[in-house]
């Protein structure tokens, strides 16, 4: 009877059975979220139209971003989700700053039109989507480079960074992150921030952990949100290369689902929750997104098989970032700081 009157299905999760991370401001955060990349495969009225359904099962963490070009329709899902009796203070809404954003003059600007189309009046989370401020056109080739391109440079981002705590100060956000970055750009970043990073948001799957990276955040207070858990079979296919593995057919992966009598979806989310990064899965299917999240309410993986699946890393990156970078002659791995220091000019 509970479940009804919370306005969840029967065959649904209550939220309050949902794990949670508490974050380094005491704040809690649901331990799964739905990612709202459509990837160009699906219509923004689709994705809405699963936020709305993801709600009715349970889900109360919901991840935007004003470049998926979707949020003003996601926003009709969450009046309606708020309008049904779900308290505001129960939801976690992420949204991102695009690229073209990163400028003193445009960071509060962006940040309230994410606010105007999900009809919020905060956000739980807003992050640096990526930390090269390098616009391309979206649905680009990935040999497309913008002649405007720059690497990273610190003190630029720090003004980005300055404004992102000025949202902060303005009650406008509650907390703000760092998205696909690298250790020794968030060495620097913790260093001069006076509002550190309080989630880091990072491509996480079973052959992709990012063990240096992860171990990283985590040893410094910073909750790992962990995109592609799947490893992102419905990625546009310019992020797709020959060398590139799929998570979903690896041995251990289908030999523990089996076992479980589950899609080997299940058993990569249901890894991700419990290596304590919070994986954000995008589906706009009911039943893959309600097995999500189940899985994080039913018995966990042995430690036997975590350690399996901590032995089938392949360090497969599967969103490389190709457009983002800034001169000839360049491969992708320069985005990702592979020596250990930031990349030079």
């Amino acid at each position: 009877m509970e479940k009804q009157e919370l306005g969840i299905a029967p065959d649904g999760v209550d939220p309050k059975k949902v794990p949670q991370r508490v974050l380094c401001t005491g704040a809690k955060i649901p331990a799964i979220g739905l990612g709202t990349f459509g990837s160009d495969r699906f219509t923004g009225e689709q994705v809405a139209e699963a936020v709305l359904g993801a709600a009715a099962v349970g889900y109360r963490h919901f991840d935007c971003a004003s470049v998926y070009g979707n949020e003003r329709l996601i926003g009709h899902s969450l009046r309606a989700i708020l309008n049904g009796g779900v308290r505001r203070g129960d939801l976690w809404v992420t949204s991102k700053l695009w690229n073209d954003k990163h400028g003193e003059k445009d960071v509060i600007p962006s940040c309230e039109k994410s606010l105007k189309d999900l009809q919020l009046d905060y956000l739980d989370g807003y992050l640096v989507h990526w930390p090269f401020p390098n616009y391309h056109a979206p649905g680009c080739d990935v040999a497309s480079r913008s002649p405007d391109a720059k690497p990273y440079i610190h003190e630029n981002y720090m003004k980005t960074w300055r404004q992102m705590e000025k949202l902060v100060d303005r009650g406008l956000v509650r907390h703000i992150g760092t998205s696909n970055m690298t250790v020794p750009k968030l060495r620097r970043v913790l260093r001069d921030a006076r509002i550190k990073p309080a989630v880091n948001e990072m491509e996480l799957h079973p052959h992709f952990q990012q063990p240096a990276l992860f171990r990283f955040v985590v040893d410094n207070g910073i909750q790992p949100i962990g995109f592609c858990p799947i490893g992102s079979p419905t990625r546009p296919d310019r992020d797709k290369t020959e060398t590139d593995t799929v998570d979903l057919q690896d041995p251990v992966i289908v030999r523990i689902a089996k076992r479980l009598n589950v899609h080997p979806a299940v058993v990569c989310v249901k890894w991700a929750v419990q290596r304590g990064q919070i994986p954000i899965p995008f589906s706009v299917y009911r039943h893959e997104y309600l097995s999500n999240l189940r899985c994080t309410v039913s018995d966990p993986l042995t430690d036997a098989e975590m350690k399996e699946i901590e032995g089938i890393d392949r360090n497969c990156r599967l969103i490389k970032g190709q457009v983002f970078l800034w001169k000839d002659g360049q491969g992708w791995e320069d985005l990702w700081d592979p020596g250990g220091e930031i990349t030079p000019p």
